[in-house]
């Protein structure tokens, strides 16, 4: 290259010319590897565009055979180009033909040029093609014409992104960009969604690559990084980082990332050889991404997606664009797909379009996944890559029983999981019929089938469902979506709305259940906690903030007179904790009396047996509350210590397991004994097979996302509850803790003819 600066912004100025002209693709392509060999003084450069079936086909050359071109190609893999497509890394060779890899291909008449230098074609760390300079002579390419050469291939990348290259191929060959791709991860909740890609932190598209002045670029570039490195800092200085979705030793690394010199250095020497500074990120992100991606060391693999998440935030800086991730105008048929996300996110999307969600991260009891099975969403939680394999608008299909996702689906396919699509409406019809049965076992033992709700969009799905009531009313998400404490009054609006849908039925308002993984972003009194799920949360912590739940029970108090008022206490410990929660709420109730308002006619107050503490207590608590409600999510997170939310050993126990049933056994025995009712509202409830062994165990109410009272109503009405409770009885006397509860429950399920 003539000289270390002048070649490459000469080289972009020219590219930028030709993407302005009105040529033909391929006219393009030709005139794009001309001016790469004249300006790198090559006597060849040639583009290789991968394909769906992961060959590398020869699409433009400036002196190899012509006739070669769209007729050469190579597997992935194969060859020198092969290599470089496969491992996403450069190859600058002296002699290529004494490399390893070397393939001759004789259409191409390449055997006469020895120095070689390939550099992969990458966007979003994904490869697309290969570009390739070589020389007659012997030579080592210099680094700046490496990075000359890495700057037009991402110009390409754009160019084969937008489906420009896709009017050059053959019939029934695509481009590896468009290929199906299909990715198994884990069913968080059934049912089945087909429509087209969102994606939650859509990835930016650079539009302007080239620059017109390198220092401007420059001052830009320092200046979105000054005020990245302030956001990060503030961010860790912060007491809300648990409910920015930013664990400490993610935002850590995202300020090492940040006053990384190298990094810097790379994107100070992309502007320098002419791109803007929007391009330069691009260009050194979809760099770094590739080479990651390749590396064996699973932890620096897995600072991979902490870098993309850093890089994004700087272009978001540089375009100066909001965080805010929701996509301006959604598709009918959204699919979300995310590498995490958190509950009140999921909840800002307009739900009438949302028709899946896809996660790279995720375990089946995290908060996100329990709000998209309480708004019936299907659900597939670690599926890897999806989001760098994802465009926005791309057809995808989430198939939430299967834990199948299938990008850009083959048209069969998708006619295939068209007609599972109408098959679950039928069925679904089915439960609608079953409705209005009477909710009794085959042998006439009535039972209780509740909906868990949040939010009073929730509240249609309280006879659309058929449930007997409202089992967990999680106040929280109404705090969790606001931009600032609701005030009394917006909380007895949504509370009295939620009566007057309930018609009646019973409701239980659970206490304002925020810290650990849901801090609110305007608490100012929360602080990083080593463990968030044991530390200052529920009514721990609003026992030691009395205002909050003063506030919240004078709303619930106003909002309920003249009717019956249910209110369940979380993560209660100690039974001293319901004492003190019934003194606030004695206060309240003689406040509002002196004052005139009209009071609740009855006010029952439970407690939630999360902690297991609370088993050596059971005599005590029964006596001391109106009624119980088993949170099987934490309780057996606790009981088990395990972190629901860690995808490691977040499958590691079963709760189906003899131990757990007997604590479950035990609970409402206790209830029995001294007459205090026992639900239970975990997810446990929601799948028929473990709902059956609840109810084997002794559960007569049971509260679930409202999609799962129809699947579970129907096995209700099949079960011959008697016989079951005493197979079940004689399972958990079996001092052998080993025993397949799933495997006999499957067993006698198939002996009676029950549907799971």
């Amino acid at each position: 290259m003539r000289d270390s600066a002048g070649g490459p912004r000469v080289l972009l100025r020219r590219l930028r010319e030709l993407m302005a002209e009105a040529l033909d693709p391929q006219e393009r392509l030709d005139h794009i590897v001309r001016e790469i060999a004249q300006n790198m003084v090559a006597e060849v450069c040639s583009l290789y565009v991968l394909r769906a079936d992961s060959m590398l086909e020869l699409y433009a050359t400036e002196g190899l055979n012509p006739g070669a071109v769209h007729l050469a190609q190579l597997r992935l893999g194969q060859g020198l180009v092969g290599t470089i497509a496969a491992s996403a890394r450069p190859l600058n060779l002296s002699d290529a033909q004494k490399h390893p890899a070397f393939t001759y291909l004789p259409e191409t008449g390449e055997e006469v040029y020895h120095s070689f230098l390939g550099v992969p074609v990458l966007r979003a760390g994904r490869t697309l093609g290969v570009l390739v300079v070589q020389n007659r002579t012997m030579r080592h390419y210099r680094e700046d014409e490496i990075e000359a050469l890495e700057t037009v291939a991402m110009v390409i990348a754009e160019m084969i992104a937008t489906g420009d290259l896709a009017r050059l191929t053959r019939p029934g060959i695509e481009l590896d960009l468009s290929r199906p791709v299909s990715m198994t991860g884990l069913p968080f909740n059934e049912g089945v969604g087909l429509g087209h890609v969102v994606l939650h932190e859509p990835r930016i598209v650079v539009t302007a690559l080239f620059n017109e002045d390198s220092d401007v670029e420059l001052d830009r570039l320092e200046t979105a990084l000054d005020s990245l490195r302030l956001s990060i800092d503030d961010m860790l200085s912060r007491r809300d980082v648990a409910f920015e979705g930013e664990h400490r030793a993610v935002l850590e690394a995202y300020r090492m990332f940040a006053n990384d010199r190298g990094w810097v250095r790379r994107l100070q020497e992309a502007i320098n050889n002419g791109l803007t500074a929007e391009a330069a990120v691009e260009k050194v992100q979809s760099d770094m991404r590739a080479r990651m991606m390749h590396m064996t060391d699973p932890y620096l693999r897995e600072r991979m997606s902490d870098f993309d998440d850093l890089a994004n935030r700087l272009l978001r800086q540089l375009m100066g664009r909001g965080p805010d991730a929701l996509a301006e105008i959604l598709p009918k048929d959204a699919i979300i797909v995310a590498r995490s996300m958190g509950a009140a996110e999921l909840l800002d999307y307009p739900r009438q379009k949302l028709r899946g969600l896809v996660l790279e991260e995720g375990a089946p009891t995290s908060h996100i996944v329990i709000v998209a099975r309480a708004i019936g969403l299907p659900t597939v939680g670690q599926v890897k890559g999806a989001v760098s394999m994802s465009e926005n608008g791309d057809a995808i299909i989430v198939d939430g029983e299967d834990g199948q996702v299938h990008l850009r689906p083959q048209g069969d396919v998708e006619e295939a999981y068209a007609e599972k699509v109408r098959f679950r409406a039928r069925r679904q019809k089915l439960y609608q019929e079953l409705r209005d049965r009477p909710t009794e076992t085959r042998d006439g033992v009535p039972v209780d089938l509740m909906m868990n709700a949040g939010l009073a969009v929730d509240l249609p799905q309280l006879a659309q469902s058929g449930a007997a009531g409202i089992g967990l009313f999680r106040t929280e998400l109404q705090f969790m979506v606001a931009a600032a404490f609701p005030r009394v009054e917006a909380q007895e609006r949504l509370y009295r709305e939620v009566l007057e849908a309930a018609d009646g039925k019973p409701v239980t308002f659970r206490t304002i259940d925020i810290g650990g993984d849901k801090v609110l972003p305007y608490f100012k009194g929360a602080q990083h906690e080593e463990n968030p799920a044991l530390g200052w949360r529920a009514i721990r912590l609003t026992l030691d903030r009395p205002g909050l739940l003063r506030t919240q029970i004078r709303a619930l108090l106003k909002a309920a007179g003249g009717r019956e008022l249910r209110m369940m206490l979380p993560m209660v410990t100690e039974v001293s904790e319901v004492r003190q929660a019934r003194d606030i709420i004695d206060r309240e109730v003689r406040h509002l009396s002196r004052f005139g308002y009209l009071l609740p006619t009855r006010l029952k107050l439970g407690a939630m047996i999360e902690v297991p503490a609370l088993l050596w207590q059971l005599e005590e608590l029964m006596q001391a509350v109106d009624f119980v409600s088993v949170g099987s999510n934490d309780l057996f997170q606790f009981v088990t210590a395990t972190d629901r939310g860690n995808t490691r050993i977040a499958e590691r126990f079963d709760p189906l397991s003899v131990p757990f049933l007997r604590i479950l056994r035990q609970i409402v025995r206790a209830g029995d004994q001294y007459g205090t009712p026992v639900t239970l509202c975990g997810e446990l409830a929601g799948r028929p097979i473990s709902a059956m062994a609840l109810l084997g165990v002794g559960f007569r109410s049971i509260s679930m996302a409202p999609a799962a009272i129809g699947p579970v109503k129907a096995m209700l009405c099949e079960l011959p509850l008697s016989d079951l409770s005493v197979v079940m009885e004689e399972a958990l006397a079996n001092h052998s803790a080993s025993t397949d509860i799933r495997a006999l429950l499957r067993d006698f399920a198939n002996k009676h003819s029950i549907a799971l």
